[in-house]
């Protein structure tokens, strides 16, 4: 019937049309120059804290090495993205929703296989997980520790980088170290400076002109403050009950630092770089 499939197409291209013109999802990279610092617990919060505005979020474990998010969130993720990108599960098969409405993807090793990926495998990845983009207003990204190949590749596909560290000064070297890779790449998005840990704000503060400082002098690279989130025992508690703790102690001070934190963050949104596809920067970065 000719009818039927003219309308059928019309109705097909508005859709194409619909995909197009929807702004894509804003990708925050969180990452951290050393292991120890917090960063996989401030990923897992500020997801759920985003996902409490209202927000569509989406949560990714692109940790390579210790891919432990499941642990923080309480829950146990019978598939993950190696799954999809051999082709033995569906992207929503891979998902798991969690309360509050975020969705979280877990995570592996398997991940590190997008440096050899053939044409065919790299067309399912991008058929697969492009449709998050459309479908969520923020991608969360839980990545590695250091200046591996996987983090920095991560990172200079996202839209805004969330540096985690916290006052210690190996912690605040090592964060400048990270940095300095991603100037020397072009990173050409924001760089937000979180600092954990801290005693108060002051402490915070030190710690933040400390790296923006150094990173203005001689990297000509300005550094955004990314706020900060204070030393909680609430935090260690929630932790070993493997419960966010901004869903176990939602008054305690590290949730409301983070809230805050998620609120900027989301206040800016519209000022963050949207470069296009991030899964398909991703890959073309691997490539």
């Amino acid at each position: 019937m000719p009818g039927v499939a003219a309308n059928s197409e019309d109705q097909a291209r508005g859709l194409r049309e619909l995909v197009r013109s929807s702004a894509p999802a804003v990708t925050l990279a969180i990452a951290g120059g050393k292991g120890g610092v917090g960063k996989t617990n401030v990923a897992v919060n500020l997801a759920l804290c985003l996902s409490a505005r209202g927000r569509r979020v989406t949560l990714l474990d692109l940790d390579m090495g210790m891919a432990d998010a499941d642990l923080l969130l309480g829950v146990h993720a019978s598939y993950n993205l190696a799954h999809v990108l051999s082709g033995l599960r569906d992207l929503e098969e891979v998902g798991v929703r969690l309360p509050g409405g975020a969705r979280f993807i877990s995570g592996t090793s398997g991940i590190g296989r997008l440096a050899n990926l053939s044409n065919h495998e790299r067309s399912r990845l991008l058929q697969q997980m492009q449709p998050l983009e459309a479908d969520n207003d923020y991608l969360v990204l839980d990545c590695g520790a250091g200046i591996s190949r996987n983090v920095i590749t991560f990172a200079l596909a996202a839209g805004a980088v969330v540096l985690v560290t916290t006052p210690e000064p190996t912690a605040l070297a090592d964060t400048y170290a990270t940095i300095k890779v991603l100037a020397r790449e072009r990173y050409s998005g924001t760089i937000h400076l979180l600092v954990n840990m801290a005693s108060d704000q002051a402490e915070a503060r030190r710690a933040y002109e400390r790296v923006a400082d150094v990173s203005t002098k001689f990297l000509k690279y300005p550094i955004a403050d990314g706020g900060y989130l204070l030393q909680d025992r609430h935090v260690e508690l929630a932790v070993r009950n493997r419960i966010p703790f901004v869903s176990r102690f939602p008054k305690c001070p590290a949730t409301s630092c983070l809230m805050a934190i998620a609120s900027r963050l989301d206040a800016g949104r519209n000022g963050v770089s949207r470069r296009g596809g991030f899964f398909e920067r991703v890959v073309g970065l691997f490539a």
